[in-house]
């Protein structure tokens, strides 16, 4: 099981990395995602094409769009990535936590929740 929970994370970040930071989704979908990829963010619809759709968008509008997996977390088939996601060099970027459903794998499942990053804080801790 050990052998498995690193090969998905190694899937969940190389797909992170290749459609958000390579700018290349088709890619990412084609070598890291199921037949069925189910979302559960209301800003994207389901499918893997609906992602792929979502992200040349998205990285359409901010083409220096950045994000750095900060952490990976694996239990069984899910995969956990802790990331700040900067739409460009000025931007404070968002705090994101991803979880990613794996079959075979390959990435299946998608839910996260997303935070702005603050400017000021009440603790002297960064949200990373």
């Amino acid at each position: 099981m050990n052998n498995n929970k690193q090969q998905n994370k190694a899937t969940v970040t190389a797909f992170y990395d290749t459609a958000f930071n390579q700018k290349r989704p088709d890619e990412a979908v084609s070598r890291h995602v199921g037949r069925m990829y189910r979302q559960h963010n209301p800003n994207f619809g389901d499918g893997p094409q609906a992602f792929i759709d979502a992200v040349k968008a998205w990285t359409g509008a901010c083409p220096n769009l950045r994000a750095d997996i900060k952490r990976v977390i694996a239990e069984d088939d899910l995969v956990v990535t802790h990331v700040h996601i900067r739409q460009h060099d000025k931007d404070p970027g968002i705090a994101a936590i991803d979880i990613f459903r794996l079959e075979d794998g390959k990435i299946v499942e998608h839910w996260d929740v997303t935070l702005p990053v603050a400017e000021k804080s009440a603790n002297s801790n960064t949200m990373f």
